[in-house]
């Protein structure tokens, strides 16, 4: 089946929640040729990341093919309680998106 898409941490220290994220993904340019065949491999790579706190907007990022292969972002925002939710979300070129959820500890 599908892999895990996207791996999550996020706690709150200090009246700060910092939060932790790798997702998983090819993150191709479309420059880089194929060993065995030659031809170019065809550009995929995330486009946008959306941060939401209990359904709130904290970050968003857009980004292009210079961003590297299984991309981490980490981040600290206020306002953040333990037991709160967190929703991250992530859009590529070709349409593919993924999301997941996690409680903030």
């Amino acid at each position: 089946m599908a892999k895990k898409k996207m791996k999550i941490r996020a706690w709150v220290d200090g009246g700060k929640a910092t939060v932790k994220a790798i997702i998983f993904h090819p993150m191709e340019t479309g420059l880089r040729k194929d060993k065995a065949s030659g031809k170019k491999i065809p550009p995929h790579y995330i486009t946008e990341v959306k941060c939401e706190h209990n359904g709130k907007s904290v970050l968003t990022c857009y980004w292009g093919p210079g961003v590297s292969k299984n991309p981490f972002v980490s981040f600290r925002f206020k306002g953040a309680k333990s037991g709160d939710n967190l929703k991250i979300s992530w859009v590529d070129n070709t349409g593919d998106k993924g999301s997941k959820e996690a409680k903030i500890g």
